[in-house]
Parts: C-alpha cells; sequence; structure tokens
C-alpha cells in the first residue's frame, strides 16, 4: 500500500465544482493514517516544476469545505502542455519530495501528462501511484458518461439562453449567443434545455460536429425570423468550414492565436460580432446583437448543479481509495447507471490522455441547427435540482374599439 506524501494540482479552465475534486482528495487521504503530507501544488505542473507547494495538511476540514463550494482553482492553474522533457522534470520534483502519490485533476491534456509521468516512474522503478482526476466544462473526455464541470456549465448556459429568450422575445430582433467549446458541442447543446413554450428560442443551434455554411447559417436566420418576427442563436465557439477551418477566421481580417498555435476562440467577441454583422448587411435586419458567454460560463459564483458538485467531489474521494487500494495508475471515469445514478471506474491512462469526445450522432437533429430528445434526457438528471423557470401571460386580447368622429 502506498504511503507517506500526497500532491494534488489543477490543470486547465476552471470550473465551478474543481475545488469539489480538491477536498474530496484532501479530506479523503486524511482518513488514512499511513498518509504523512498532503501537498497542493500552485498553478498545476508549473508549480511543481518550481516547487511551489502548499501544505494542505494544515488546513482546517471548515475551511476546506468552504474552498470546495467555491468556484474556479484554488490551487491556481496553467496552460502549459507538457512534453517529454517538461513530463521528466515533474517526476524529478516528485522523486526529490518522496512523493509517492500524485492526483492531477484536468482534462485529457492533463491526463495525458499524468501518463507521461506515470511511463517515467515505471522506467525509474521508484513507487509512484499516478491518478487522473476528470475535469471539463466541454464533456469532451473519452471514457465517461459526463465529466465533472459540465453540468454546472451547462445549467449556467441553459438559464442564460432562457432569460435571453425572454429579453429577445420583449424587444424583437435576432440575437446572437457564442457559447465555449472547440470540438465538441455538448455546452452549446445546454442552450435548449431552458426552452418552455415552442417559439422559445435558441431557434438555431450550431455545433462543432457539424459543417457550417455562411449561406445556409443566413437562410435559417431569415426563414426563423419571417416565421416568428424574432430569432435566438446559440453557437460553438468552434464551428467550421468543410476544410475544418474555424468560421472566427475566414470572417476576420486579423485572427489571434493561443501559445499552441490554434486560432483564439475564447475570451474574445469575434466570432459574435463577425456573425451579427453577416446578418445585418446580408439580410437587412436592424436590430442585431451578439454575446460570448467566454469565461463567465466557467466559474459563475452561485450557478451550481448539485449533481454536479456531489460527483466531483466523489471523483477526488474515488482517486484516493483507487490510489490506496489498487495497484494501478489510471482515470477515474464517470459511469451511469439506471435512469440517474452513477458508479466510477479506474480506466488506463492511454484511453483518456490525449483524446477528444464529441457528440453523439444521436442527440443532434438531422437539420444540424437543433438537439434531439435523447440529449436532453442525458442532460437534464445532470442539470440537478431547482432549476428555474420561465413564464408568459395568457393571450386576453381585448377587442378594439375605433372612434367614429362623424
Amino acid at each position: 500500500m502506498p504511503s507517506g506524501k500526497i500532491l494534488v494540482a489543477q490543470g486547465g479552465g476552471p470550473t465551478a465544482v474543481i475545488n469539489q475534486s480538491l477536498v474530496g482528495v484532501v479530506l479523503e487521504a486524511r482518513r488514512f493514517r499511513n498518509v504523512e503530507l498532503v501537498y497542493g501544488a500552485r498553478h498545476g505542473v508549473r508549480g511543481i516544476v518550481n516547487e511551489d507547494f502548499l501544505d494542505l495538511t494544515q488546513e482546517t476540514s471548515h475551511n476546506l469545505e468552504l474552498v470546495a463550494n467555491t468556484p474556479a482553482s484554488a490551487l491556481g492553474s496553467t496552460r502549459d502542455k507538457p512534453d517529454v522533457k517538461y513530463c521528466q522534470e515533474i517526476f524529478n520534483v516528485l522523486r526529490a519530495h518522496q512523493i509517492e502519490q500524485f492526483f492531477y485533476i484536468g482534462g485529457n491534456d492533463s491526463a495525458d501528462t499524468v501518463h507521461i509521468v506515470s511511463q517515467e516512474a515505471q522506467k525509474a522503478n521508484y513507487p509512484l501511484r499516478s491518478i487522473h482526476i476528470p475535469k471539463t466544462i466541454d464533456n469532451d473526455l473519452v471514457g465517461n458518461d459526463h465529466t465533472p464541470g459540465f453540468p454546472s456549465a451547462a445549467r449556467f448556459v441553459a438559464q442564460a439562453f432562457a432569460g435571453a429568450n425572454l429579453d429577445n422575445a420583449a424587444l424583437p430582433g435576432v440575437y446572437v449567443g457564442v457559447v465555449m467549446g472547440r470540438h465538441a458541442g455538448f455546452l452549446t447543446a445546454a442552450s435548449a434545455l431552458g426552452k418552455k413554450f415552442p417559439d422559445d428560442g435558441p431557434h438555431l443551434i450550431y455545433l462543432p460536429e457539424r459543417t457550417f455554411v455562411i449561406d445556409k447559417f443566413l437562410a435559417d436566420v431569415k426563414r426563423i425570423y419571417d416565421r416568428y418576427g424574432r430569432c435566438v442563436i446559440a453557437v460553438s465557439e468552434g464551428v467550421h468550414d468543410l476544410s475544418g477551418t474555424p468560421i472566427a477566421s475566414i470572417l476576420a481580417k486579423e485572427v489571434e492565436r493561443d501559445a499552441h498555435g490554434n486560432v483564439q476562440l475564447s475570451g474574445n467577441g469575434a466570432l459574435a460580432d463577425l456573425l451579427c454583422d453577416e446578418i445585418k448587411s446580408k439580410l437587412k435586419i436592424k436590430r442585431v446583437r451578439g454575446d460570448t458567454f467566454g469565461y463567465l460560463q466557467r466559474s459563475f459564483i452561485g450557478c451550481f448543479s448539485d449533481v454536479d458538485q456531489r460527483e466531483a467531489r466523489e471523483v477526488g474521494e474515488k482517486a484516493v481509495q483507487y490510489a490506496m487500494w489498487g495497484n494501478r495508475d489510471g482515470s477515474v471515469a464517470i459511469n451511469r447507471t439506471g435512469f440517474y445514478s452513477v458508479d466510477y471506474e479506474l480506466l488506463d491512462l492511454e484511453v483518456v490522455a490525449g483524446k477528444t469526445r464529441v457528440m453523439d450522432d444521436e442527440f443532434i437533429a438531422e437539420s444540424g441547427t437543433d438537439i434531439t430528445d435523447a440529449f436532453r434526457l442525458y442532460l437534464r438528471p445532470l442539470l440537478g435540482s431547482g432549476m428555474p423557470d420561465a413564464f408568459r401571460l395568457r393571450y386576453y386580447p381585448v377587442p378594439k374599439v375605433k372612434n367614429d368622429t362623424r
């Protein structure tokens, strides 16, 4: 059985519940007498190579619980994407500090990091147990029914579009909301879960799993606008043409790229503005507005799915149990059982590392601009209890009276 020192870190984009997983690791580890110290690395793998650690053993349980209910990464995160050399340095630091259990909370890139570190430990015959703990609002981890962080972000998106729909109905026009998701459209698809009446928006949903054609987009908008006198549109930031080129880079004169050379899709309003300009210029609709949800959907305080909170805590706890009682490294995965309950398993790291899951075809309507009931049934239990609802006045028109001035 592993013993001694534990290190936990958080990587990638923050979520509303990632601290539940962190606290799950710390509190569960404290239950084992052979655990001497629990360290937390500040700012993910960068904090490991810089030996920037916090002693979480000294934290009170009460404060940990308060942190668990706070969004974003309490330890800080990083966008560093380690290569083999970087992971070798991570392993060297872990060995120098005599750390025997390594927990990394993150997405598929984080799983890849854990995988390489695990391989380095095996080569050196060092007794390191390495466990990846799932996290991502994109819901794109292979081998998982869903991923902690996604349900709370999906709840935010559903509520935000329900509100945008009410606003658009009061002052009719065209509204474009751009949602995170470079390759997977789960979060954008969640916009449909706020609909109550048949004519509610979003009326059109565009996902990266389907090719985006600008002329068809404009025709779709015109069709809906002619029918309802308004149109609410949900668009994934990752929509692309047939060649895979992001629409944002096609419409924009200049594009910004991130540290990995990818077109910068998050954190700017380019796509929303560009699509609004297309609608105004080509369809001659005057009232057109666009929003980019950006970072709001990741760590919006007070917007949690209680299901997401519970499961995020449990994957942290299960990670420690797998490390203590298991004999292999791996990635904790969530499996759905029954109408809605879950079980956990430990997947081999190579199953998850560096891979991307996209939406199932059965979740996307034939039109390519809507989702199916299968997706609604999949997502609804994840959103948790107490989802707010929107109502409208019933239509009791008063007969018109025209004054006769003769």
